[in-house]
């Protein structure tokens, strides 16, 4: 079997406050953001193509100077400009697999806290079942507002059962002609999608979930910096 990996980079971080230019390039600890998950993929041998989707020629620069004199510099890397959304960086990442590719792995580099032994699982899981991603169960009550009244007052809310609610994460792992013929048809149908389940259950197909089993935080606002660093000095504490 032979697996690739979509390393999705491209956003605008427009949640950062202009506090932070480039999310994937923040130092954690002193090691930009991107390098983690390169190398999460790198040591947990799980894939053997490497496809980064950038944002634009000076985001491309940014990262290939953050892992230089690295290990991480000699992978099989090969990079794709990424889209408008995210759904256009997958479909754009997607068209350029070599042929020889089973399996496929997406995820976002704002995720940083990925770890070798979930990538394992993962890909374990997906050779069974297809489709697989990795997510975590909702602990907090979650409502259901039922219109988009901008002052949020006298709203009808729903109670939604907590117990059959689970957050999506990545990476979300994918056989790959699947996944293809998924994003080809949200394209051909002009369908919106926020991650690439949403891709494929549309496209028909049943997802297996793989809970976490540590903490893997996006990196969206700047208090994320503060907390995901102290997760980082736990995880290599324990």
């Amino acid at each position: 079997m032979a697996n690739a990996v979509i390393l999705l980079c491209a956003g605008i971080s427009a949640r950062m406050r202009d506090q932070v230019t480039d999310k994937i390039l923040v130092p954690l600890k002193g090691k930009p953001v991107v390098n983690y998950s390169l190398e999460a993929f790198a040591t947990s041998g799980t894939v053997d193509e490497y496809i980064i989707a950038y944002r634009d020629q000076v985001q491309r620069i940014g990262i290939s100077q953050a892992i230089e004199n690295h290990p991480i510099a000699d992978l099989n890397i090969r990079w794709v400009r990424g889209g408008t959304e995210r759904q256009d960086s997958v479909f754009n990442a997607l068209s350029q697999l070599t042929n020889n590719i089973d399996y496929v792995f997406i995820h976002d580099c704002a995720r940083p806290l990925i770890d070798r032994q979930s990538l394992n699982k993962l890909r374990d899981r997906v050779e069974k079942d297809k489709a697989v991603t990795l997510a975590h169960k909702v602990t907090d009550t979650i409502k259901l507002v039922d219109s988009d009244n901008e002052d949020q007052r006298q709203l009808q809310l729903t109670n939604l059962d907590r117990s059959k609610l689970w957050a999506m994460e990545t990476p979300q792992v994918f056989e790959r002609n699947l996944i293809v013929q998924a994003y080809q048809s949200l394209k051909e149908n002009n369908i919106k999608a926020t991650d690439d389940t949403t891709a494929v259950i549309t496209y028909g197909h049943r997802i297996s979930l793989l809970e976490s089993t540590q903490p893997n935080p996006k990196l969206t606002i700047p208090e994320d910096i503060a907390m995901i660093e102290n997760f980082i000095e736990d995880l290599q504490l324990s």
